[in-house]
């Protein structure tokens, strides 16, 4: 999963639960990951014909939904563009026109076929999960609560948020968005029963020999990394693996198209935006949720439907 975890449970069966969802985050780990090379994504990406458990296929498949949903926001087969900058390995570079224009051929939902479990990709082209499997990973983490009958617990898995339930002493949780410009906070939400992804360009990133500096979520359509007005982007909703893929989608398509999207869709999911001229944006029914740390240097505005 590449980031730091964490996981809490309260109640008779929380060390249990504890012990099968760090089992089952570390089962994810070995099928979905792009660099372990026997998972199954990797395989798939070697042999471009591979047959895929069912919870592959079913994740692939949504993967290719929310492709569908957000326009090509959100797209797995980005994935050789990906490895050509190399942003989040050791010797990341800058892809010349030419080759950015050649992988984009290979971009795209078309270039996936499923029929049943059986994956086949077209030559040149390949999958990436990872802006998707976490919130898939916090999930099945919430469904292992569930049974485990946890009803106060709270995981975080890099910037994927879960937080079941209300605090031990019934107060909601407190989830802080981070300010992208500092180490502090830029707002806290009390939550219940819900997860929260953020994505941005603050945290990953590399700095080219000219000085120009390039953010690790690359937009589909260009193949290039986002040059956005927004600095990040927070979704909260009762689904992590939406949340997660929203959350990069509507990084890429910036404040004018998040805040759109949102509107189409305001019955699925609620948002916090933080704008690059110093805004930070919520939807309404946040209102009585969303609070502003003492020293924030934010103007906090609701938006309108």
């Amino acid at each position: 999963m590449d980031t730091y975890m964490s996981l809490t449970a309260y109640g008779k069966n929380a060390q249990t639960a504890l012990t099968d969802a760090s089992r089952k985050i570390n089962e994810l780990e070995r099928m979905l990951s792009t660099t372990i090379p026997d998972s199954e994504v990797a395989k798939l990406n070697e042999t471009l014909h591979f047959r895929v458990s069912d919870e592959t296929a079913a994740l692939l498949r949504t993967s290719l939904q929310y492709t569908q949903s957000t326009d090509g926001a959100f797209d797995m087969t980005i994935a050789p563009i990906v490895n050509a900058w190399g942003i989040t390995t050791d010797a990341p570079r800058v892809p010349d026109e030419n080759e950015i224009a050649f992988l984009l051929n290979y971009v795209g939902s078309t270039h996936v076929h499923l029929d049943g479990n059986t994956v086949t990709l077209d030559a040149g082209s390949a999958v990436d999960l990872g802006g998707i499997a976490k919130g898939y990973a916090s999930d099945c983490v919430a469904k292992i609560f569930a049974s485990s009958g946890i009803a106060s617990g709270c995981i975080s898995l890099g910037g994927n948020v879960y937080v079941c339930g209300n605090k031990p002493d019934g107060k909601a949780w407190s989830v802080a968005i981070q300010d992208p410009q500092s180490n502090n906070y830029a707002a806290t939400v009390a939550l219940s029963d819900a997860f929260a992804v953020t994505s941005g360009g603050y945290q990953r990133y590399f700095t080219a020999e000219n000085g120009t500096v390039y953010q690790h979520i690359i937009d589909p359509k260009t193949g290039y990394p986002v040059q956005s007005d927004l600095m990040s982007v927070t979704i909260i909703a009762d689904n992590g693996t939406m949340a997660d893929a929203y959350s990069t989608a509507l990084y890429v398509m910036g404040e004018k198209g998040a805040v759109d999207f949102w509107r189409a869709n305001a019955d699925s999911f609620d948002m916090v935006l933080i704008t690059a001229d110093g805004r930070l944006l919520y939807t309404p029914n946040l209102q009585n949720k969303i609070s502003e740390p003492e020293g924030a240097s934010y103007d906090f505005q609701v938006i309108d439907r």
